[in-house]
């Protein structure tokens, strides 16, 4: 009898453990900003640079764009499946990296995040990306 409460025990606290995993993150726009800046610190500064602003001719500008304030779906899947191979052209400028793809690297939460914090730094303003619009563009993309 031991035994089996002693393994319902443990298996109680590791469901636990793996929803609070999983479950979104509360908190709104203050704190996804909060996330996503870590994202971005972390994954995306690089490039983007610590203004938003890319560099000339190899990394777009994050700031004031149609790319980051337009469609949210278009830019969650340049997010998961990255762009590869040509140029792309902001503001008549031309850029020629590729961007790698995130979808094995960023959790839905984190995608959501950090481009909450791109939509809205720079001087952008644009609604939040939720998890689930995330989590429906990864399924639809599979």
């Amino acid at each position: 009898m031991k035994k089996v409460m002693l393994a319902i025990l443990v298996l109680v606290i590791a469901s636990a453990f793996v929803s609070q995993q999983t479950k979104p993150q509360p908190g709104g726009l203050k704190a996804a900003m909060t996330r996503g800046k870590t994202v971005y610190e972390t994954v995306c500064l690089a490039c983007h640079q610590v203004d938003g602003l890319g560099v000339q001719n190899m990394n777009p500008p994050l700031a004031k764009t149609k790319w980051v304030l337009g469609d949210k779906k278009a830019l969650i899947k340049i997010v998961l499946k990255g762009l590869q191979g040509g140029e792309i052209e902001i503001d008549g400028d031309k850029f020629h990296n590729p961007m790698p793809p995130q979808e094995s690297t960023l959790s839905d939460q984190e995608i959501a995040d950090v481009l909450t914090y791109i939509r809205n730094s720079f001087g952008n303003k644009a609604s939040l990306v939720a998890v689930g619009e995330v989590k429906a563009m990864r399924a639809k993309l599979k």
